[in-house]
């Protein structure tokens, strides 16, 4: 008999963070569940921030961050292995070609299956970027980069800052089909923020 994998689950409780001149969150408390949740917001209303403090890239001041029953704080080896921020961004790591940035996530996250992610590399177009330095690409590119990853890591949470901005339509069109199949909305909690409508099935809006 299979066992069916449990819903995932992001719990936020308590969550208090700031930064040197302002405070983001106080007492903040959110629960995000299996599908895609659109984090919406002003520009300094912390969309970002809390994608962040969810991936384990910002440690909270105060306050919990847990998946399923996995505690960003206590655990941050086993709550990183089971998710992934997109954000977009040039990575810090210039010396890396893009195939090296690639094993390295393939080493991170070792269930990884190579034959997925080479699909998602050939659909974003960027196969013939493999032996090129990170410091090569576009910002374009590094985000296609990234979302490869996004879509081919087997991780239980995936968050994603601004996923449609800088791609062309191709692209857009490849995305939103693939976030938006039965079996990926069952077992992944995806967050991203859009300033736009994100076009895809949405379980739920949250607005900071």
């Amino acid at each position: 008999m299979e066992l069916t994998a449990p819903t995932p689950m992001l719990h936020v409780e308590q969550l208090d963070f700031h930064f040197a001149t302002h405070s983001v969150f106080q007492r903040f408390n959110q629960r995000f569940g299996p599908g895609i949740t659109w984090l919406r917001g002003a520009n300094g209303a912390g969309k970002t921030t809390l994608l962040k403090l969810a991936g384990g890239a910002l440690l909270p001041a105060r306050g919990a961050i847990r998946l399923d029953d996995i505690d960003s704080g206590s655990m941050p080896l086993a709550y990183r292995a089971r998710a992934f921020y997109c954000g977009g961004d040039a990575p810090a790591l210039p010396w890396l070609q893009v195939h090296e940035f690639l094993d390295l996530h393939l080493a991170l996250y070792p269930g990884t299956d190579q034959a997925l992610l080479n699909a998602e590399l050939g659909a974003f177009a960027m196969t013939s970027t493999l032996q090129q330095s990170i410091t090569a690409l576009s910002l374009g590119q590094h985000k296609k980069l990234q979302l490869a990853l996004a879509l081919a890591l087997p991780v239980r949470l995936l968050l994603i800052d601004e996923p449609f901005n800088g791609l062309d339509a191709a692209a857009m069109a490849h995305l939103r089909a693939r976030l938006a199949e039965p079996a990926r909305l069952a077992r992944q909690c995806i967050v991203l923020t859009s300033h736009l409508a994100p076009d895809v099935p949405l379980a739920a809006t949250v607005q900071l």
